[in-house]
């Protein structure tokens, strides 16, 4: 690390550990924040998009067929970030049984356990558990279990120093707080969680970025404190369910959002790092408002036209459920609408002759079957528009 660069000491300060390496130690996550008059504004837009959002999300008839696709969105691109090659439809595929190589499971295991973990977590605050350290920890264990990060203490808090960038401790770029001080800074930041004295979109900011400082994990670090971002805003009622999927922002301009974070820690000066990531909320709010609304009307014009052509319940049960998991089999139908196996080939069969679905493996047994225009209409591409902001030299990982 490089003492001459932390300009500062608003965020923390630069200082050898016990044990002779420099590492940041954070200060308390700040309660009050003079706001500055752009990021007011940001705020005022990001917060009318979440409400859009959550009016939406509310106003829908089957708003659980939602949850899906959201969380698979979120879970691809929150795993892209940390250098995962699986798409949405790789990994809707590794659900349905489908696998194209060794590595390709690895890496759509990775990007399924959060979902997992995303849905742990939600299931908790739902059954009235608050967000705290051991739910993260909890998270965590779902996160990394069974994967390539499965060595790395799955649920468990480090006791050794990690850093990021460079070889070793001496040549990081940044280094974490060691052991002891992670503890300390770990409890404020909990605490910070519960209050309520800021605005809720600049609280997950500075929550994310606190975060991001301490890095309690040896793996992880990354996608637990973006699960963060979804989870906290379903508490606190913000959003009915996890529809707002801000990795894909922080996936487009990665650079500057690792870059955002180590230098709100080096110059102190939290404000262009909460512009950064309300410009992310406002333009992903109504990317996601646009998409369910879309969602929602493709699944409306499907109904009415199964239903007008007398079709069984089934199929119109089915139909309904590729909105949720647009990659299926035989088995899963059967599981999905609670038929018979004939019951459920009969379904599908009336779908494939209708170009609903469409077979993609060619084989007599172990079919798969998938929805194109249901696929391009939840998870068409995610629509980013250009930003304001230059990518810089990347900074981070998920280490």
């Amino acid at each position: 690390m490089r003492p001459d660069a932390y300009k500062s000491h608003e965020r923390g300060q630069l200082r050898k550990s016990v044990d002779g390496y420099w590492a940041f130690f954070p200060t308390e996550t700040p309660r009050r924040i003079s706001l500055s008059d752009e990021v007011v504004k940001l705020l005022d837009e990001a917060t009318a998009a979440v409400h859009r959002l959550g009016g939406v999300g509310r106003l829908i008839p089957n708003p659980h067929l939602l949850i899906g696709p959201h969380l698979r969105l979120e879970a691809v691109l929150s795993s892209r970030i940390e250098g995962t090659k699986t798409d949405v439809g790789q990994l809707l595929r590794f659900e349905a049984g489908e696998v194209s190589s060794a590595g390709a499971a690895d890496d759509a295991a990775e990007v399924r356990n959060y979902v997992v973990a995303l849905e742990h977590g939600l299931s908790r605050i739902r059954e009235g558990f608050p967000v705290s350290i051991r739910l993260l920890r909890e998270m965590h264990e779902q996160l990394l279990h069974g994967v390539r990060g499965q060595h790395r203490r799955p649920g468990e808090l480090r006791s050794s120093p990690v850093w990021i960038g460079g070889a070793t401790l001496d040549d990081a770029v940044f280094v974490p707080p060691p052991p002891e001080e992670m503890v300390r800074a770990l409890g404020d930041l909990e605490k910070f969680l519960h209050e309520q004295d800021l605005p809720l979109l600049v609280q997950l900011a500075v929550a994310h970025y606190q975060f991001e400082v301490i890095h309690p994990f040896l793996d992880g670090n990354g996608r637990i404190g973006r699960l963060l971002i979804p989870l906290m805003l379903v508490l606190r009622d913000a959003l009915p369910q996890p529809l707002l999927y801000l990795s894909a922002y922080f996936e487009q301009y990665r650079s500057e959002y690792y870059d955002h974070l180590l230098i709100t820690s080096q110059n102190g000066d939290l404000m262009p790092w909460l512009a950064f990531f309300l410009r992310g909320v406002r333009r992903q709010a109504r990317d996601s408002e646009e998409r369910t609304v879309r969602l929602v009307e493709l699944q409306h014009e499907l109904r009415n036209r199964l239903l007008d052509e007398g079709r069984p319940n089934s199929v119109v049960r089915l139909a309904e459920q590729l909105f949720s998991i647009p990659v299926v089999t035989a088995a899963r139908v059967e599981a999905m609408i609670g038929v018979t196996r004939p019951t459920a080939h009969a379904a599908i069969d009336a779908l494939v002759e209708r170009g609903d679905l469409i077979e993609t493996t060619g084989r007599e047994r172990n079919r798969v079957y998938e929805a194109p225009a249901i696929f391009d209409a939840v998870y068409g591409a995610v629509h980013v528009p250009e930003s304001d902001v230059t990518p810089q030299l990347p900074f981070g990982s998920d280490s």
